[in-house]
């Protein structure tokens, strides 16, 4: 049987992915092949070439812990304002991001990964889902994680490529067209429990991109449950960090691993409906409560959610 990790995208909420991999490494399970998009692609990315073993996550943790904002969107004065006159492509650049790829990955070319590696990105131009499979692997995680008009895009054989999430932020059906019979879906999720919208164009730009990645995933998680073998790690609910919000890395990696660990333990992965750990929905006192489909999500813990900012 040829079991596939899909790991979707999320900003700072790729930290939520490393918890689930510590949870399914200390449960023995292993993959055979790695498919992600844009966060999903730098974590895929790791494991590819370092391995799933304990050391290793805590390692990929340790990554995740120390992560800040200006790490991954480095906000320049001079650069927005470029941005809005039209002289750049994009409010951030993207070189900060290329060193850290650059210095946590440890193959050149996707296909010298240990474990079988693909990424998604999107022709920004046709919109077309492209699968990477081969080439320099840091241009593939930096197309794959080239947010739209945050990052510029990046060329890659002809096509200016982008965030992989715009076509396909969790990508089951090329995961099943790779081979794979099993599938462990781990989502990022979504701050389903801000207290107030997010205060910067960025946090609001990608607060929108997580939900309309939500949604989208919400139906093809539906749709493929039927084909494959299928299981879908639980989003942590509630939560309340926003995915421009680094600073929460070692509470989202304890949270999603007790979760993670609880829901392996209690055989949840056997689920015939995963996709019911994924309806939208808010905390706020003014929206309905949390469906009763999403409740197992929840984590394990009594701690308040953490409050939510930008920064």
């Amino acid at each position: 049987m040829v079991t596939a990790f899909v790991l979707s995208g999320g900003g700072s909420l790729g930290a939520v992915q490393v918890g689930m991999l510590q949870a399914l490494a200390e449960r023995g399970v292993e993959p055979d092949l790695l498919v992600g998009t844009s966060a999903g692609a730098l974590n895929a990315s790791y494991v590819a070439g370092h391995g799933g073993g304990r050391a290793a996550l805590e390692d990929l943790g340790d990554v995740w812990r120390g992560l800040r904002r200006r790490d991954v969107f480095p906000l320049n004065a001079a650069r927005a304002a470029g941005a809005v006159a039209g002289a750049v492509s994009s409010l951030c650049s993207s070189e900060a991001l290329r060193r850290l790829a650059r210095h946590h990955l440890s193959f050149d070319r996707l296909e010298d990964a240990s474990i079988p590696l693909h990424l998604v990105a999107t022709d920004v131009r046709s919109g077309e889902e492209v699968l990477l499979s081969t080439g320099d692997a840091v241009t593939a995680v930096m197309a794959s994680a080239a947010i739209p008009a945050v990052f510029p895009a990046v060329p890659i054989d002809g096509r200016h490529l982008v965030d992989g999430g715009i076509a396909d932020n969790c990508a089951i059906m090329q995961a099943i067209s790779l081979g794979a019979d099993r599938v462990y879906v781990l989502p990022g999720g979504y701050a389903c429990a801000l207290d107030r919208p997010p205060a910067t164009a960025l946090g609001s730009a990608l607060q929108a991109l997580t939900l309309l990645i939500e949604q989208r995933l919400l139906f093809d998680v539906a749709n493929a449950a039927d084909l494959v073998d299928l299981r879908l790690l639980p989003p942590l609910c509630p939560l309340a960090v926003s995915s421009i919000d680094f600073r929460h890395g070692g509470e989202l990696i304890d949270r999603a691993r007790a979760t993670s660990l609880a829901w392996l333990d209690d055989a949840a992965d056997r689920s015939p409906r995963p996709e019911r750990f994924l309806s939208l929905h808010s905390h706020g006192a003014h929206r309905g409560r949390v469906p009763a489909a999403r409740k197992p999500a929840a984590a394990p813990t009594t701690e308040t959610p953490a409050p939510v900012t930008d920064g």
